[in-house]
């Protein structure tokens, strides 16, 4: 459900010029003026009158003026009364629907390939960024270890946890093992661990090693070891986390392509700290989120919007999935785009169902 504003009194003239004034200026990226309005409008008004009625949205703080341009652009505000009140999304085409259908038709048990699929998706077809966070799960079982072993004393642990999720960790070591100590290892800690939640896992291998080092065979000191590294290196995947495609994508857009504005944003991206903060309101939210410019909080994002809807596993929501773009957006279609993939996704990780 996408938030009301409070009612502004606007009458019936100053709605329809700023729906044209803001869908104009999505369209085309520049600022709009009153002839231009007079052209497309459909309204029978002259240019003088049109500069009334935008002086007015002005006032209202619906639209402002650029310092360059004697057109008007939308406000934070003017998006969110056009968004909430004036906007009449647009049903998919059919080629889109197949589209979304088709890259979430994957017969692939890894969940995070679905979820990657999504974002990639996503980003493709608004031509903006993805992204999906990566599934909240208060219970994390491991089921299966396995290690092969690589050149340079390295090796590739292979971790299966939940209903066949698949996990694989590159292990930098102080020595080689051969295939046959390093199956050992593995049957040793599938042996003890196998079924159990992976957060207690870890708190009963450090326990281990505190108690029993002193007596603990080259085997076993072993396996704890490289358990440990594995959940070492699990990183932000151990806590939240997300998956996004089509950063670059955001270049296109002028009034993002400044180089200090982009730095700024990616390196949000990478740290993900705000952006995590800012999806995880919208799993506890109903269906489609929008955060226009600085209502997200963050002032990286002031000159974006981002359009989020939750997805589920069973009957929880364990993630949400999203766009991020211009404050400029299409909306209409960016909301469809978003809710009905976060559905399929959701059918997709359900197949039960």
């Amino acid at each position: 459900m996408i938030r009301n504003t409070a009612e502004t009194g606007l009458n019936e003239r100053a709605q329809h010029l700023l729906k044209a004034l803001v869908e104009h200026y999505i369209r085309d990226g520049e600022p709009v003026g009153s002839r231009t309005l007079s052209r497309d409008s459909g309204l029978d008004l002259s240019p003088a009158s049109i500069r009334n009625v935008m002086s007015d949205l002005e006032e209202l703080g619906f639209i402002a003026a650029p310092h360059t341009s004697a057109g008007r652009v939308p406000t934070v505000k003017g998006y969110r009364f056009f968004v909430d009140t004036l906007l009449a999304v647009k049903p998919l085409e059919q080629q889109e629907v197949r589209l979304i259908q088709q890259q979430l038709a994957s017969n692939d048990p890894n969940p995070h390939a679905l979820l990657s699929s999504a974002s990639s998706m996503l980003s493709a077809i608004t031509h903006m960024t993805g992204v999906v966070t990566l599934p909240r799960r208060e219970h994390i079982a491991w089921r299966h270890i396995e290690f092969l072993p690589l050149s340079d004393n390295r090796v590739l642990a292979i971790l299966v946890v939940n209903e066949g999720e698949v996990q694989n960790r590159i292990l930098h070591l102080d020595r080689s093992y051969d295939s046959i100590a390093l199956q050992q290892i593995g049957n040793y800690l599938n042996t003890h661990f196998a079924g159990k939640d992976i957060h207690r896992v870890r708190a009963e291998l450090l326990s281990e090693l505190r108690r029993t080092r002193e007596s603990m065979n080259n085997l076993m000191m072993a396996a704890i070891t490289m358990a440990e590294k594995v959940f070492a290196t699990r990183g932000q995947e151990s806590g939240r986390s997300y998956v996004m495609a089509g950063e670059t994508n955001l270049m296109e857009w002028a009034e993002l392509s400044d180089v200090e504005k982009l730095r700024r944003l990616f390196e949000a991206f990478n740290q993900q700290r705000d952006i995590l903060h800012l999806l995880d309101k919208c799993i506890v939210a109903d269906g489609v989120q929008i955060f226009i410019g600085e209502e997200s909080g963050y002032r990286v994002l002031d000159e974006c919007s981002v359009v989020t809807a939750p997805y589920s596993v069973g009957d929880e929501v364990v993630g949400v999935l999203g766009v991020i773009g211009p404050t400029r957006m299409a909306y209409e279609r960016v909301i469809p785009i978003v809710d009905l993939t976060a559905k399929l996704l959701s059918a997709a990780l359900n197949p039960r169902k």
